[in-house]
């Protein structure tokens, strides 16, 4: 496959100096290749503001905690022909997929047929989506005049419910798209009704929601009200990214636009640089999905990387056929996985845009694990076959660069969803509720240092749910959290460690579903660092003792005061453990990181022996400090 339309070069316009300033051929507009250091510099920081800034009203409106505490969201502004600009340092799954959303509404709703003030709500993967919960809303945004259409505001937001067979919408069963929830094709949802003045005497919209659209969807999904207000949110973010985008306009006037063709151009050449220092080479890597949870699997996923001096050819010919469970990756869901792996060993001060994926081209298989035919159930492709391809190109490039490569992270979202009957509610009978989590794991390690203990890996880049909100907000209740000793691969450098949390469900019975990976294959350790622990869930007691192993993919009910134990993988150790430092492993056994019999086993180290010296030494220490100060 050819490379993604979004992708291509904008057209040169006009004139401006190389320093940045107009020149003086009356009003002409400077073209991209004229626009100055210091003004590109100025934009470039510009856009990546209203993208944050879009982010920050995001978070701060929306009602679900997966948006306000999770942070399940992200924000981007791309340029007129659907081309990103900027984006927020949010979620690497959802911002390589983006373009293809904007891509999809331009399709269906062409420059013409738009005004000012229009929104287009999208979800369907087959369309331009990732996955049902995803809804990405895509607005244009035109000049002070209402005439020509200048660039779009993008956001998408994970929604802890959109309707479908399972509480949450994230069924680990699901066999088609039609169980996983309601499936929405680009749509005008904001109306927009023309211009006006704001009170501020700037250019504003007046729009408004479309009301049977909004109908449609809230009538089937288990939380309308929840959906309204996230949905509300999302809205105010791409309104925050209209008015924030003429303030810039009206700093740069008709420089704005080449300036944003320049920035991406820029990008570009900062990537081919970053690839031209990659040895030229075919680097192959498989990894494998443990299964689907309907007996299928292994599920391999096989890439190839060619680097050819300052272009990169990304083939995933050998992967596995598409599947019957719900672990299919659409393209967009694919290619952002690519770009992530390969920015991350590239030059991140590169700015993030189009331009630095002009140089990548990705071929994916019809029909296969990593580009499905409809009707096929994907929501999981987004979750967990996201982080299996970004966890086999890492593999392929540690070939080209190994320092540049961290080993393998837990390589799962670790997803589980509660839903029910709150018994709290007001009303007669109660009130639904739906609970939508991914737990954090271990980071790999790398050649500079230990990987990060417990956090959201690679296409997550999410919150866990603070206590307290969780609590607040849903009949649930927390009865550990803590991080799980020993799950980190041993090597000079550690892998993180993962975590575990308990979660009981209160005076109600629950559907629950979960959605996982990395039980059986541990992830990958690199240049002789060993892998990290497995993940694994259990229902337990009330003393946390172990009553049920759960399967990685399974959906059940949960009778009221069950416990659910959700334990995540660790990531892979980096380096030989042999060449690890005295004081690392000291340091991971005083806190509780490592166990005394894997200190022995794994790192040669009596542990008795070495804390013993050290408290001796800490006690002459302290012991002689007293005396000279007594002196």
């Amino acid at each position: 496959m050819s490379r993604d339309d979004e992708n291509r070069d904008g057209e040169s316009r006009g004139g401006e100096s190389r320093d940045g300033k107009s020149r003086d051929s009356g009003d002409a507009t400077p073209a991209p290749d004229e626009i100055g250091p210091v003004t590109l510099s100025v934009v470039r920081n510009g856009c990546a503001a209203v993208a944050e800034e879009m982010n920050a009203d995001l978070v701060r409106t929306a009602y679900s905690p997966n948006v306000t505490e999770r942070r399940d969201c992200s924000t981007a502004l791309f340029d007129a022909d659907g081309r990103m600009v900027a984006q927020a340092e949010t979620m690497p799954v959802h911002l390589g997929a983006m373009p293809f959303s904007v891509a999809a509404a331009v399709e269906a709703f062409p420059p013409s047929e738009l005004r000012p003030g229009d929104s287009i709500l999208l979800n369907d993967p087959f369309r331009g989506g990732a996955h049902l919960p995803d809804l990405t809303l895509v607005s244009p945004i035109f000049d002070p005049a209402g005439e020509e259409l200048l660039a779009f505001a993008a956001n998408r937001a994970h929604h802890a419910d959109v309707g479908g067979a399972t509480a949450g919408s994230v069924g680990a069963t699901a066999t088609e798209i039609y169980a996983e929830g309601v499936r929405i094709p680009p749509v005008r949802f904001e109306i927009g009704g023309g211009r006006t003045t704001g009170p501020d005497g700037a250019p504003a919209v007046d729009n408004a929601v479309n009301e049977s659209v909004l109908e449609l969807l809230l009538a089937n999904v288990r939380t309308p009200e929840e959906r309204r207000g996230d949905l509300r949110a999302q809205t105010a973010a791409n309104a925050t990214g209209r008015r924030r985008f003429h303030d810039l306009l009206a700093d740069h006037g008709d420089r704005l636009v080449p300036a944003m063709t320049a920035l991406q151009n820029y990008s570009e050449r900062r990537m081919r640089a970053a690839l031209a220092d990659l040895p030229d080479g075919r680097y192959e890597f498989t990894d494998e999905l443990e299964g689907d949870g309907h007996g299928n699997g292994p599920l391999a996923i096989s890439v190839a990387v060619t680097v050819d001096d300052t272009d990169v050819r990304v083939d995933f010919a050998g992967t596995a056929d598409q599947t019957e469970g719900p672990l299919n990756a659409v393209r967009a869901v694919t290619a952002s996985a690519t770009y992530y792996a390969i920015r991350c060993v590239t030059d991140p001060e590169i700015p993030p845009n189009a331009g630095c994926y002009r140089p990548i081209e990705i071929d994916t298989p019809d029909g296969s694990l990593v580009d499905p035919d409809p009707p096929a159930a994907v929501v999981g492709g987004n979750l967990e076959t996201s982080q299996r391809v970004t966890d086999a190109v890492f593999g392929a490039l540690a070939e080209a660069d190994p320092e540049a490569v961290p080993a393998a992270g837990q390589g799962t979202m670790n997803n589980v969803t509660l839903g029910g009957t709150d018994p709290r509610g007001d009303s007669a009978g109660g009130s639904q509720y739906a609970f939508y989590e991914t737990e954090a794991g271990g980071f790999g390690a790398h050649s500079a240092g230990d990987g990060n203990d417990a956090v959201h890996v690679h296409m997550s880049n999410t919150l866990n749910t603070p206590v307290e909100v969780l609590e607040t907000a849903y009949p649930l209740r927390v009865e550990r959290y803590e991080l799980r000793p020993d799950t980190g691969g041993a090597g000079e450098y550690r892998g993180g460690l993962g975590l575990r949390r308990d979660i009981r469900v209160r005076d109600h019975t629950a559907e629950c579903s979960l959605l996982a990976d990395r039980r059986e294959r541990r992830p990958y350790g690199l240049a002789g660092g060993e892998s990290g622990a497995t993940g694994a869930a259990y229902l337990v007691d009330d003393d946390g003792r172990e009553l049920e192993a759960l399967p990685a993919k399974a959906t059940l009910d949960l009778p009221a005061d069950s416990v659910v134990s959700l334990r995540t993988p660790g990531g892979g150790g980096f380096g030989d453990p042999a060449d690890r430092d005295t004081a690392a492993v000291v340091r991971d056994l005083r806190l509780g990181k490592l166990s005394v019999e894997r200190a022995r086993e794994v790192y040669g180290i009596d542990p008795d022996d070495v804390l013993a010296a050290e408290d001796v030494d800490d006690e002459s220490s302290g012991s002689g400090a007293s005396d000279d100060a007594g002196d």
